[in-house]
């Protein structure tokens, strides 16, 4: 049409707006901008006009299927608040599928259009001959087509013979034009919206858009016709349900037809053109190889299919129905609060029942499903049964819900499982009655029924808001099938806080398992017993479940699992991941934990009976964890914990961490090997003089103090090469043998060997002196700094008559007074005892061995023995220096000179000598 074609007049417009029910012009509009040459309104417009002047009373049907449907959205589309004839408001998704729809036909109008001017309208096309078929599934149809199947299957050829084109006069020469294989594709539209979303109420939008072109609702259940009849009649389209029209009867009132799929494969032929659209509900049952050729074959009219499920079949549903309008799936509209939220429990499954792996699947037309046989003879066992119900009753007992079982005879037997622990239970198949069905289903509605027991009867074109239990006592492993059972306690109704999905599956199952879960299929990271998987919380208004605290990371991709052990580190299930998982939770939360998370990390693997989990944990804390007292801490029990292996370890991490850390460690290390025995002997052997190696500094400071030679002996041995060093080792480990067993493990630890040579001489002192490991780790022990004081420092408690410096003093008869009577007047130097090691703590069953062993034991020095002359005078005279204690008046530092002497007098035979020289 040129653009100088003139507007119509208003009265033109006007006896075409009663003439087809629809307006043309909408307020706000102008005639210029609503009929714009070449739109599709314009179109409409003239095509009425063109029929209105041959005389024609409504419009015809070709009017009807171009531009019904269209008009009737715009006009629906076009009020504030979209909605039905009863006033029911249409939601966001609902308009969004008609106003896809909209689009979508607009789009085809325009590519229709081409360089046509639309003034006339388009020829109908020849009635098409439908393949007429069962759908699949309904076997009991078979028998009313055998007639369509005597007919032999022609395959289609690729070439046609030379002989045929000349008896037909047709010149092989000239090229064809390839005829498209669907014509009708470009409408056909499809729509996916949750169950329970309302695609009832958006199908009837539809209707209401189309006031004048028939309407035929499809469905797959008889049932369901009954439902959507109900419905037409409860929103007031009462007046336009009308029987089918067939044979080429004709009504211009908007006709309303329920029918199921079977009705339109059997009448495929005689179906009236007055239907301009087609709704397909459940369009995934429409997918059947004859279904979907019939649906093919019908040029006229504009199909819309709905479903719940589409996404999971979108390769099948999009070949049938190319174009998509609008989704609306679970997840959107849980979270929008169109349906209820949906809660999950996981349940394992008993030791008999573990075997579903086994269970072969078989692939079908549209997905894959478990061999229901070999399913129902695993699941059908009585004591299973009985589980269930106790279960049931246990944890959900008066709350309406479904249990989907596998197979009928499993169905009637869990009912009765149910009924024998006073549950109202009852079960229903395919095998039951219509009237009867109808009572169970109307029993169940009014709470005469707390159960329903099926197979799979219930699993789609039922409805009932106050289920609420969702149990898959029978796994499913189509993802289609799943959602359909789900979608039976998506509906709300009064005090339904949220729907309850049951899986009897492990809690650590993930995506890939063939068994579909909630979470699988809404593609959730993290399980959490009894939590909300999809849809808003609301604490506190009818929570029938428990929370559990614990989480389980469920999702196979290991980026995202990774990423749920960094967000949740603290809230793992760790007793339910593999045993790999364990060990990496087990390294990271060492890594992560705090001092405050302490026990808490350690309670969480309780379930550790070998320890592995454990000692990985503590390692990995002593080794990664930024926190020094935490460190120090699991060395501690590391060392408590007596695990060789472990012990090792951490003496080999000790040695990068920072000197003053590493000083602590050792003395935590070296403590431990003196109380207790920790791996072999020779094992113990390294340890110690590993951990001396550490600390060397401390070792040597000490024989200094002590032995003035030592400083000379240990230059010598610094500063020498060749057999020199050698030498000054075997030197070194001479002079070692005459002094006591502490003052010879300073010497043998401060020693830094450079040869082989001297390397040998070393370590053969070493372990002749480590005999018993146990004295020799508290000799090394004994040479660390005391701590600082005033700091987290303990008392301990004096006796009556001990108060003052020096009360406790009484006149020495006998051997001298133990290490830990002796204070600073009585010659023992603070600077060389800490006060963290108790020493009265460390006499055990390796004290007496090293007294009774004379080989441990330095010839002519007791191991009681104490300091000796010379450290004695220099402690008493560095105390008195530093200014710690107050000098001593002549009286008492006669008395101190006089305990010295007694203690040398029983040192060594020379005693009587050193006693007159100290006099």
């Amino acid at each position: 049409m040129g653009a100088s074609t003139p507007l119509p007049s208003t009265d033109a417009v006007a006896r075409a707006e009663e003439f087809t029910r629809e307006r043309f012009i909408y307020e706000g509009e102008t005639a210029a901008e609503a009929l714009a040459s070449g739109s599709a309104r314009r179109r409409a417009l003239d095509a009425a006009l063109a029929e209105l002047e041959t005389g024609a009373e409504r419009p015809s049907v070709e009017w009807r299927r171009r531009f019904a449907l269209l008009l009737g959205l715009e006009r629906l589309l076009s009020e504030e608040e979209p909605h039905l004839v009863d006033g029911t408001v249409l939601s966001a998704h609902q308009v969004d599928a008609l106003s896809g729809t909209l689009t979508a036909l607009l789009a085809e109008a325009q590519r229709s259009n081409g360089s046509a001017n639309g003034s006339a309208p388009v020829p109908p096309p020849e009635p098409p001959v439908l393949a007429s078929a069962a759908i699949p599934g309904e076997e009991d149809e078979d028998e009313e087509f055998e007639d369509d199947d005597d007919e032999p299957d022609l395959e289609p050829q690729d070439w046609q013979d030379e002989e045929d084109d000349e008896d037909e006069g047709v010149d092989p020469d000239i090229e064809i034009d390839e005829q498209p294989e669907d014509p009708n594709a470009a409408r056909r539209f499809w729509f996916e919206h949750a169950t329970g979303a309302g695609k009832t109420v958006a199908a009837l939008g539809f209707v209401e858009a189309s006031r004048t072109g028939g309407v035929l609702i499809l469905t797959h259940r008889r049932n369901l016709v009954d439902q959507f009849h109900g419905e037409l009649r409860d929103r007031g389209y009462s007046k336009r349900i009308s029987p089918a029209l067939l044979d080429g009867r004709d009504s211009a009132n908007g006709p309303v037809t329920v029918e199921t799929y079977q009705w339109f494969v059997r009448n495929a032929g005689r179906v009236s053109d007055a239907y301009t659209i087609v709704i397909c509900d459940e369009a995934h049952t429409a997918l059947g190889e004859k279904t979907s050729a019939a649906i093919r074959r019908w040029a006229g009219p504009v199909f819309v299919g709905m479903t719940a499920t589409g996404a999971l079949i979108a390769r099948h549903v999009t070949d049938l129905f190319p174009t998509q309008t609008s989704r609306f799936d679970l997840a959107q509209a849980a979270r929008r609060g169109v349906i209820a939220p949906l809660r999950c429990i996981r349940i394992p499954p008993g030791p008999g029942v573990r075997t579903i792996a086994k269970v072969p699947l078989r692939r079908g037309e549209v997905d894959t499903e478990f061999d229901q046989e070999m399913l129902a003879e695993l699941l059908d066992q009585t004591p299973f049964n009985m589980a269930i119900a106790d279960l049931y009753k246990t944890r959900f007992n008066g709350v309406p819900g479904v249990v989907y079982t596998a197979g009928v005879r499993h169905a009637y037997n869990v009912a009765h499982s149910f009924r024998e622990l006073g549950m109202k239970a009852q079960a229903v198949s395919g095998e039951t009655p219509k009237r009867q069905l109808a009572r169970i289903l109307a029993d169940y509605e009014s709470g005469k029924i707390d159960v329903l027991v099926n197979a799979q009867l219930l699993a789609e074109g039922w409805n009932s808001p106050r289920a609420t239990i969702c149990m898959h006592l029978a796994p499913t492993a189509s993802k289609r099938i799943y959602q359909q059972r789900v979608g039976r306690v998506t509906r709300r109704h009064p005090g339904k806080e949220a729907g309850i999905v049951v899986d009897f599956v492990h809690p650590a199952t993930k995506h890939d398992d063939p068994v579909v879960t909630l979470h699988s299929l809404l593609d959730r990271d993290v399980y959490r017993g009894g939590a909300i998987v999809v849809g808003p919380v609301r604490r506190g208004r009818g929570r029938r479940v428990r929370v559990e605290r614990r989480v389980l990371p469920v999702t196979p991709d290991p980026d995202r699992r990774a990423e749920v052990f960094e967000r949740e580190l603290w809230r793992i299930a760790v007793d339910h991941l593999d045993y790999g998982e364990q060990h990496v939770w087990a390294a990271l939360a060492g890594a992560r934990v705090a001092p405050n998370g302490w026990r808490r990390a350690k309670a969480m693997l309780h379930f550790d009976r070998g320890g592995e989990l454990k000692r990985r944990f503590l390692l990995t804390a002593v080794q990664r964890n930024r926190n020094a007292q935490l460190r120090l801490r699991a060395l501690q029990e590391i060392a408590a914990a007596r695990d060789a292996e472990a012990f090792d370890t951490a003496v080999d991490i000790m040695a990068g961490w920072p000197r003053e850390e590493r000083r602590e460690g050792v003395k935590i290390m070296l403590q431990a090997l003196a109380e207790r025995r920790i791996g072999r002997r020779d094992e113990a052997n390294a340890w110690i003089w590993r951990l001396a190696e550490y600390t060397r500094e401390v070792h040597e400071e000490y024989a200094i103090q002590r032995w003035p030679e030592t400083k000379r002996l240990l230059g010598l041995l610094v500063n020498s090469s060749g057999g020199a060093h050698a030498r000054n080792a075997r030197r070194l480990v001479h002079a070692t043998r005459k002094e006591d067993r502490r003052l010879s493990a300073a010497l043998l630890a401060a020693a830094l060997a450079h040869t082989p040579e001297a390397e040998e001489a070393l370590r053969g002192a070493r372990t002749r002196m480590a005999r018993k490991p146990a004295a020799l780790a508290r000799d090394l022990l004994r040479n660390f700094p005391k701590g600082r004081r005033g700091k987290s420092r303990r008392r301990r408690p004096q006796s009556a008559g001990g108060a003052g410096n020096g009360a406790a003093r009484q006149p020495r008869t006998g051997a001298a007074p133990p290490l830990s009577a002796r204070g600073p007047e009585n010659g023992n130097d603070p600077d060389l005892i800490d006060d963290d090691v108790d020493l009265d703590d460390e006499v055990d069953l390796d004290d007496l061995d090293d007294i009774d062993d004379g080989d441990d034991i330095d010839e002519g020095v007791s191991p009681d023995d104490g300091p000796s002359e010379d450290v004695l005078t220099e402690a008493l005279g560095k105390t008195v220096e530093n200014g710690e204690l107050p000098p001593l008046d002549p009286s008492a530092r006669s008395g101190v000179e006089e305990t010295v002497t007694d203690a040398l007098a029983e040192v060594s035979p020379e005693g009587d000598r050193n006693a007159e020289e100290a006099a």
